[in-house]
């Protein structure tokens, strides 16, 4: 990422920079792409598995966003799966949203992700990383990004888990911070389910959608926003204007982007993460219409 960006901020500088929230951690301190201004508001961490359903993966946009929308921070790893979706979801909203990193800045792990993390700096969050820029992403260093996740977070909302799955290691550290652990439910027939349904089980919170989770809080709901409300972004903008006039396959989407085709393969796998778009049997795009 930009080095002008990219600062070490020590244990006592980032404790203030989030508001304390990080005053009792064991860390030494972190690296920082971007702005923590964000950790002002309510942060609420949004985790679950790598390989969701898709409905798992529109259920952790849509909360993101709502949750974006009531004027809380959203808070994740920046791994593939829900961590993608709600890190979209906060941006799709216009958002600021804070990712934590298990390498270095310079070793992006995962790779297909650093044009998200470069749109969540360039969106007002951080990208940060207790480890330096050229430091290597170790499989065992994500239970410390995990403990990270959690440290910076109001509360813990798991969208999508399997029964082993690195959600509940963030689960786990926030339970033992008193930090609220949310859960949402699913089919008992459904492995993707049985870390959720098990959280519950233990003693997490039930909880069914962005209402129950800003209750759970004491937060305040945000009036909804208008259902047909403008795309903000340009290039969003042109995607959906294209397909308001029906499916069109992932040629023309790329063309409408009017950006390079790997640019714009990122920016239309940002829109399918957070929901706004779908992809049909026929392998074209649609508007949601959810």
């Amino acid at each position: 990422m930009d080095d002008s960006l990219r600062r070490y901020l020590s244990r006592a500088e980032l404790a203030a920079a989030s508001y304390g929230r990080l005053a009792g951690s064991a860390l030494e301190g972190l690296w920082v792409a971007g702005e923590l201004t964000a950790l002002a508001a309510p942060t609420v961490a949004i985790v679950g598995t790598r390989a969701p359903s898709e409905d798992g993966r529109r259920l952790a946009a849509r909360l993101a966003a709502e949750l974006a929308a009531a004027g809380v921070c959203v808070v994740s790893g920046l791994a593939l799966g829900i961590d993608a979706a709600a890190h979209g979801g906060a941006l799709a909203a216009h958002a600021p949203t804070i990712g934590v990193l298990g390498g270095g800045h310079d070793r992006f792990f995962p790779p297909r992700n650093a044009e998200l993390a470069r749109r969540i700096v360039a969106g007002g969050g951080a990208v940060l990383s207790p480890y330096p820029p050229d430091h290597p992403a170790f499989p065992w260093q994500f239970l410390a990004r995990n403990g990270i996740v959690a440290a910076l977070s109001d509360g813990v909302v798991v969208v999508e888990a399997a029964a082993r799955s690195g959600a509940l290691n963030t689960a786990s550290w926030a339970a033992d911070r008193g930090i609220p652990v949310m859960a949402f439910p699913g089919d008992v027939g459904r492995p993707k389910a049985a870390g959720c349904l098990a959280l519950i089980r233990d003693g997490a919170t039930l909880v069914r959608d962005a209402a129950d989770v800003l209750a759970q809080l004491g937060i305040a709901a945000a009036p909804a926003a208008p259902a047909e409300a403008p795309a903000a972004d340009p290039v969003d903008a042109r995607i959906l204007a294209l397909l308001g006039g029906g499916p069109a396959d992932a040629d023309a989407v790329v063309a409408a982007c009017e950006l390079p085709p790997v640019l714009a393969l990122a920016r239309i796998g940002d829109l399918l993460a957070a929901g706004t778009i779908v992809s049909g049997p026929d392998g074209r795009f649609r508007r949601s219409s959810a």
